[in-house]
């Protein structure tokens, strides 16, 4: 038996090649990287942040940091968090501000833009959006109402009362 060599092309290039890193910034700002980026490289540019895999979060889990020498994966999505929030749990308004981002991310990119407004961009209401881009809860008609505040009241988790049970005497009965 000898050694055989195919003559077959190798398979297309995957497609988390041609889609890149997606990061997403603190001002919500979403960014492909098309070649091998190490995390560091981007920490630089946001100095007192850090940056998590998103497939990581979880919500009521620790938010971990990538180690600043680990290389970022074609194809993963990648979020920054402030320093100060460094191992403390994920929280639902953090998987909603990421959601957020994400589909006005996708929203922009199906939308076409004339050459002379390419900077500004529009949003749901028409009007045009802040220039910090940061969400606020407050201002999203379904999260300002007060049943929504009370339900999230409601969901707190309540404390048990703590108080010593008193048991009949077994020869009473």
């Amino acid at each position: 038996m000898g050694n055989y060599a195919s003559c077959t092309l190798s398979g297309p290039v995957s497609k988390s090649f041609i889609r890149g890193t997606k990061v997403i910034f603190p001002s919500g700002e979403v960014r492909r990287i098309y070649q091998p980026t190490k995390a560091a490289e981007l920490m630089l540019e946001m100095p007192g942040f850090f940056l998590a895999e998103a497939k990581c979060l979880q919500i009521g889990k620790r938010l971990a940091a990538l180690a600043a020498d680990e290389d970022l994966e074609i194809g993963g999505v990648y979020v920054f968090f402030p320093m100060k929030r460094l191992n403390s749990a994920v929280t639902a308004g953090d998987m909603g501000a990421l959601f957020m981002a994400a589909s006005s991310a996708a929203k922009r990119v199906s939308r076409v833009l004339p050459e002379s407004g390419g900077d500004v961009e529009v949003g749901r209401s028409g009007g045009k959006c802040a220039a910090t881009g940061k969400l606020n809860l407050d201002e999203i008609e379904e999260f300002s109402t007060p049943e929504f505040k009370q339900r999230l009241s409601m969901c707190r988790s309540k404390k048990p009362l703590l108080e010593t049970i008193v048991e009949e005497p077994v020869c009473l009965r």
